[in-house]
Order: C-alpha cells, then structure tokens, then sequence
C-alpha cells in the first residue's frame, strides 16, 4: 500500500454547528492516518468555482448524481454571505497508507446515509427525499477525494489560494459594534498525538461548548528557540516558586547524614541556592515536552528547526473569548481541576495536561506571534509532496 495524502474539507454547517471536534475524533480513531497539516479558509468565487468545476468524474449513475449534488452544494453553500461575509472553511490534511481510501470510507457516501453512525455522514450529514423521491435537505458535512489523481488535483488547488483565501480569518464573524470581542490562543498538546485517537477531537469538542468561533488552525512543530521564548517568563516562577521545595527536600536527605536539623536560615540559604537550578530543570522539561529536545542538549544548528512533537495550533474568537477558553480549560494541575474542564477529562499531571491557552489578551498576542501562527506551513507541507 502507497503512502499517500489525502484531505477533508469540514463544510461551514459543520463548523458554525461546533460539529469540528466529534469530526475530528471520528478521523483520527477510524482511520489511523496522520495529521500533517490544518488550515482554516474563506473560500473566494474563484477558488470556490475552480474546486466546484473539477468534481464530477464518475461515470456511474448513482455516484455521479452525489457528485453533482456535491457540486451544487459547494457552489452554494462555500460562497460569501450575501451581506458580503465569508463562510468558515476547514481542510484537513492526512497522511498514511491507503489515505485517500481511508478517508473516503470514513467519510461514506451521501447517498447511503443512514443513522447507524458508522461513518461520519451517517451521523452529521443529512441527504432527505421526499416520497417522490425529490432532495429537500442535502448536507454532506465534509468533502473528500475520490481517488488519488483528485486528491493531488485539490490539494494543489487549495494550496494555491491559501494565502490569499486562507489564514487567521480576522474578518469571518460579525459581532456587535458594542461586543468585547478577543481573540485567543489554544494549543492541544503533545501527548495527545502519541498514536491516533480521539482525544484532539475530544479536547476541541469540549471548547466548543464556550460559543466561541475558530478562526485559525495550524499542524504545529515547535521548535526548541520556540519553545524557550513561549514559555520564557515559566522560568522565573519555577525558580522562585520551587525554592521551598528545594529546601524541604534537601534537608529531609541531609539532616540524616549531619545528625542535625537545620536552622530555618540554613534551610532559607538551601532553597536560594538549589531552588533556581531544580526550576530550571522542570522549565527544561516542559520545553522538552513541547519541542521534543531539552534546551541544554540541542546543538545550535537544531534550535530553530520544527521540533519532533506535533500540536494542533487554534485561534478562537469571540466575546470575552480569554476567559471563556481559560474556565473550560480548568486549572493547570488535573487534580485540582473541576469535573467537565478538559484538564480534569484529559489531563495527567501539571505539565502532561492536555491543552495550553492564553490568560491575557495581550499574551495571547505574543503567544500568536512566537508560534507563527500567520505562517502557511500547509503550503509547504503540499508543495513539497506534489515536488516528490
């Protein structure tokens, strides 16, 4: 079987529906493809027009009438608004044996749908006649390549208008002149991608719940530099924060030793001067986490190459969207996170905790800025496989 790359297109009912992470779930558990790139696009005329010319291919009645519907839908429904907005488009792009094969079973065919749930249409998509046999509702949720030759024909397609059609969609939502409206960062972190399961999908659905729009998504390496400057001001809470562990710790082992207990100075003058170096090994640990490689042991040509651990980057939006995310995400140690918060569901320890976001506005800036999150590593990542 041939390694192949494949995608899925979430419709923009799917994703104004908060149908996002139960779609994503299904992907990843049920056909044990890879993840390589997400982006988020605002599909202009002549991007929808190109994709929408190139669907019908199959000769086969049945399938080309579904191909034929698809297509009328994509003209329709993957427009701007007539008030000028633009919808939500999200593609995703998987990579593995078989791919293209993979995600079209799990994705299933509109004309078979049923409610058994067996593949994604069956349960988000609808394809309702009348006793004439008329269509009067039709919503396939997502869309995907027949065959191969389609699934290079449109990757290629979307990657070329991914700049201009693609991004962080600053303008896709319409607020009230009068809404606190932010935007914020999540990362869904690395330890749930060690295999492929639902968790990512699992952790998505769970924000879902705050109202709030996704507005970017990107397949994120990060590198070591990255992840030194992202989690950079940790450093400095570490070291203070850990210098009475440090001295409780040291005391406990060397009171023994010294058959002495140790005044509170001395204890004091321990944690000064062991609690800096125990903080910065745990911050060592947590970039280690994120990037793949500790700080002190990358060489210099590595540190600002992708890392080897994957994230799933999302920018959110929407009214008081920092708060919101920071509430369903629970408190950084699982233990002490409420029950429903995605810490407390998914997360393990303080570091190994399922998901980051931001706590300011103004960190969510920064944080954006560090990771790149304008940056189309999607193209690339296409470009360079069509290349092979």
């Amino acid at each position: 079987m041939a390694v192949e790359l494949s995608y899925v297109l979430l419709t923009p009912y799917s994703i104004r529906k908060s149908r996002t992470g139960g779609i994503v779930s299904r992907l990843l558990s049920r056909t044990g493809l890879e993840l390589v790139a997400a982006r988020m696009f605002s599909p202009g005329a002549e991007l929808v027009e190109k994709y929408a010319a190139g669907m019908v291919t199959d000769t086969e009645p049945a399938h080309r009438a579904a191909q034929e519907a698809i297509q009328k839908y994509v003209r329709r429904h993957f427009s701007e608004k007539e008030s000028g907005t633009k919808r939500r488009v999200l593609m995703l792009v998987f990579r593995g044996e078989d791919a293209v094969k993979k995600l079209r079973e799990g994705v299933g065919h509109i004309l078979n749908e049923r409610t058994s749930g067996e593949t994604i249409r069956d349960t988000f998509g609808d394809f309702i006649t009348d006793k004439d046999g008329r269509v009067v509702y039709f919503e396939p949720a997502v869309l995907t390549a027949p065959d191969a030759a389609s699934a290079r024909a449109d990757l290629k397609l979307w990657a070329q208008y991914s700049d201009s059609d693609g991004g962080v969609l600053d303008k896709a939502i319409e607020f009230p002149p009068t809404a606190n409206v932010q935007k914020t960062l999540v990362l869904i972190k690395p330890d749930n991608f060690r295999f492929p399961n639902a968790r990512p999908g699992g952790v998505i659905d769970t924000f879902s719940r705050t109202g709030l729009y996704i507005v970017a998504c990107n397949v994120l390496h990060m590198s070591v530099a990255q992840a030194e400057e992202f989690y950079g001001p940790v450093l400095a809470v570490l070291q203070d924060k850990l210098r009475g562990r440090a001295a409780d710790i040291a005391a406990k082992a060397l009171e023994p030793q010294f058959e002495i207990t140790f005044s509170p100075e001395t204890k004091a003058a321990l944690g000064d001067l062991l609690g800096p170096q125990m903080g910065r090994e745990n911050w060592e640990d947590i970039v280690a986490f994120m990037s793949g490689r500790r700080p002190s042991e990358c060489p210099a040509d590595l540190r600002s190459q992708p890392g080897t651990e994957k994230c799933l980057a999302l920018v959110y939006q929407g009214e008081d969207a920092v708060r919101k995310i920071r509430e369903v995400l629970g408190p950084t140690d699982p233990s002490k996170a409420p029950v429903g918060t995605i810490r407390k569901e998914f997360g393990q320890t303080i570091m190994v905790n399922a998901a980051h976001a931001s706590d300011a506005p103004e960190n969510a800036q920064r944080e954006m800025g560090i990771i790149r999150i304008q940056e189309n590593n999607f193209r690339t990542l296409i470009e360079n496989w069509l290349a092979q």
